[in-house]
């Protein structure tokens, strides 16, 4: 089969977590094509040098630079939505120009076609509000529910048993009729290494939406640059040259293929990365969850809640 594979640009996580698809797709013989844009794009242009691309932008959002994202997420509502319609156009007009026999689209709303096998990716099936906004959690996931159920297939990156690695987030409604559990995705699955990197007493993992991903790396500096210890900050920036600096005892790169990654995370005594759900499984499948303080961004009531059931 043809397959187009679009992953949301809203951190890296959602083209991470696509690796382990990518790779099985392509092992069972299928032909891949990857839509993304900025920092996922060019993530999987490194990982996948083979493949071809396509650039198209997701939703024009930003995060704000305080603790609260509530006056930002409004702010970013009406970009949301027109991103949504402009993407679901964007993918019939190709459909008309280009066959293709299946879509997956990684919490890209408007990715689905009647014409085409449709699957969405998520395990965010419930949305987090803050608590002032709680009362509103039934309908927004009611909303998402209309979105879900425009794709063929949902499929659900976590186990189904005992609240899996997503607590609430996947498990506390019902899943939708075209819903499944398939198991944590990781770009780790499957990797052997022959080595362990105990160079580093902690490895800091950067991501994240600006402001928000640059506010954090430089509060990882301002913590560990005067520590006795060797810390390695992870910048979390793909689309750099891979090089390394110094500042006092930490060492920054700007990235790290996936294999040096693991080797550096499994040979640490400490991790420190914010509590995306991506980085979770990623962590969780190099059985360092344990190891991992996390700081969630703020304002995100997703990775606050993460950071409860897991730290």
């Amino acid at each position: 089969m043809k397959i187009l594979i679009c992953p949301l640009n809203w951190g890296l996580g959602h083209a991470t977590r696509c690796v382990p698809v990518i790779r099985q797709l392509i092992e069972s013989g299928h032909e891949c094509v990857v839509v993304s844009d900025g920092y996922p794009l060019e993530f999987l242009r490194q990982e996948f040098p083979s493949l071809r691309f396509m650039e198209y932008p997701s939703y024009n959002v930003y995060y704000a630079r305080g603790k609260s994202q509530v006056g930002a997420m409004l702010f970013n509502f009406p970009n949301i939505i027109t991103g949504i319609i402009k993407e679901h156009l964007w993918l019939r007009s190709l459909l008309l120009s280009e066959h293709f026999d299946q879509v997956i689209s990684d919490n890209r709303f408007g990715m689905w076609s009647r014409k085409v096998h449709s699957i969405y990716i998520t395990h965010q099936l419930m949305v987090k509000m803050p608590p002032n906004l709680k009362f509103l959690e039934p309908l927004v996931h009611s909303i998402h529910k209309l979105f879900i159920n425009r794709y063929d297939e949902c499929r659900i990156p976590d186990r189904a048993e005992n609240g899996g690695l997503s607590g609430d987030l996947a498990h506390e409604y019902p899943i939708p009729k075209n819903a499944s559990f398939i198991g944590p995705l990781s770009r780790f699955t499957g990797i052997e290494l022959s080595n362990i990197n105990t160079e580093y007493e902690v490895v800091a993992v950067v991501s994240g939406v600006e402001p928000q991903r640059t506010l954090f790396e430089e509060s990882l500096t301002e913590r560990f640059r005067h520590a006795s210890y060797k810390t390695l900050i992870v910048a979390g920036q793909p689309q750099q040259e891979k090089k390394e600096t110094r500042i006092g005892s930490i060492v920054r790169v700007s990235h790290l293929q996936d294999i040096e990654l693991a080797s550096v995370l499994k040979g640490t005594m400490k991790i420190v990365s914010r509590s995306g759900y991506s980085t979770i499984m990623d962590l969780a499948t190099l059985d360092c969850l344990d190891k991992a303080e996390f700081i969630p961004t703020p304002g995100q009531t997703e990775q606050e809640y993460l950071k409860t059931i897991h730290n």
